[in-house]
């Protein structure tokens, strides 16, 4: 039987906790290139964990309408802009996406001056590579001529998401661009899965891993791409069409307990929460929209249960993989460490407010 109403509602509850009382145990030294620490770990930081964090609970917050929620979102953003904001690179945009989503929804004239201002210095003062791309710097590297496909969720969906809130069509045609190159270069057209990375140094995508959370970065990425934006014509056919080339083969890999792998065509690699949660959500999102290949819904029903299974009693989602660099050799993903972090937190409530969104739906049915 599917996780019940209720279960999913306590689980949300307990995942918004444990995401609020993240904090470093010092586990981690990452110092950034301006001689700050690195903290990717405590929600109090700006990085891209938090802002994958923030938003998935603004993604709750909009299902909800939880005041109390709102609240504690806003008051996040207003300690950050208050004591002035990190240097900008790709990652340090991730904050800025639930911003948008939230500013679309309330027009609050405190947040747009800093939307404004930060994705007009996206598209004019990020590197670019060979053919337009964001080259994925990073707070503390520079990655010279490399895509990511991390970029797309950071930096890209900021862009469609609030240039369409704003009426700004070239940050949506931008945002449309970015998706465009990076899935020349990146998308394997042998499986449909995407590879982490790609260099224009040796032209190679490094050790060609089929990685699972960058995997799911894409699945949220192009699903939520079609909620934030007026994407038509050729343009929205060819990455739907890209979607359920990768989804076929997601379907096909998806192990006995319910979740992917972190390489996700090695089995002999560990099983990976968020990227599992992220997919997840992606394949209930695709079948209630009508999209992607049959199965979607029952494969993100398991998903959403093996999901469930690996949230314990604090809130805290286990076997979440840390922050994972670009690797040379598949063995590099098999040895990233496990830590609980803000986007495993955040895939784990995309994925199951989606559960709650299907759950009401088949009450409605029924």
């Amino acid at each position: 039987m599917p996780p019940s109403r209720t279960e999913l509602e306590n689980c949300l509850g307990r995942l918004v906790t444990g995401m609020t009382s993240l904090k470093a145990d010092g586990r981690f030294d990452e110092p950034n290139l301006d001689g700050t620490a690195g903290d990717y770990v405590s929600f109090s930081a700006w990085e891209w964990p938090q802002g994958v964090g923030l938003y998935g609970l603004v993604r709750l917050w909009d299902f909800t309408r939880d005041p109390a929620l709102l609240a504690q979102i806003e008051a996040w953003y207003e300690r950050h802009l208050a004591k002035g904001l990190p240097v900008l690179n790709i990652n340090t945009t991730a904050p800025m996406l639930a911003l948008s989503v939230l500013w679309a929804r309330t027009r609050d004239p405190r947040w747009e001056p800093a939307l404004r201002d930060w994705a007009d210095r996206v598209i004019t003062e990020c590197p670019r590579t060979p053919g337009g791309g964001f080259q994925h710097n990073v707070s503390d590297k520079i990655n010279d001529n490399e895509l990511w496909d991390d970029t797309l969720f950071m930096s890209a969906l900021f862009l469609a998401s609030y240039g369409q809130a704003a009426g700004r069509k070239d940050l949506v045609d931008e945002a449309l661009q970015q998706f465009l190159v990076h899935a020349h270069y990146l998308a394997d057209t042998e499986t449909g899965l995407w590879f982490h990375g790609w260099t224009f140094e040796g032209r190679h995508n490094f050790a060609r891993a089929r990685w699972g959370r960058g995997n799911s970065w894409i699945t949220v990425s192009i699903l939520d791409l079609m909620d934030m934006a007026e994407i038509s014509g050729p343009i929205r056919a060819f990455l739907l069409g890209i979607l359920e080339s990768q989804i076929e083969t997601l379907l096909k890999l998806q192990s006995a307990e319910g979740a992917w792998h972190t390489l996700l065509d090695d089995p002999t690699s560990y099983l990976e929460i968020s990227a599992t949660a992220g997919i997840g959500y992606g394949l209930m999102k695709a079948a209630r929209l009508g999209l992607g290949p049959k199965g979607c819904r029952e494969a993100g029903l398991r998903a959403l249960e093996a999901v469930i299974k690996h949230i314990d009693a604090r809130g805290m989602v286990d076997q979440v993989s840390y922050g994972t660099r670009m690797g040379h050799d598949l063995q590099f993903y098999k040895d990233i460490p496990i830590h609980p972090t803000g986007y495993g937190q955040a895939l784990a409530i995309l994925c199951v407010t989606e559960g709650l969104i299907n759950s009401a739906d088949t009450e409605a049915v029924a």
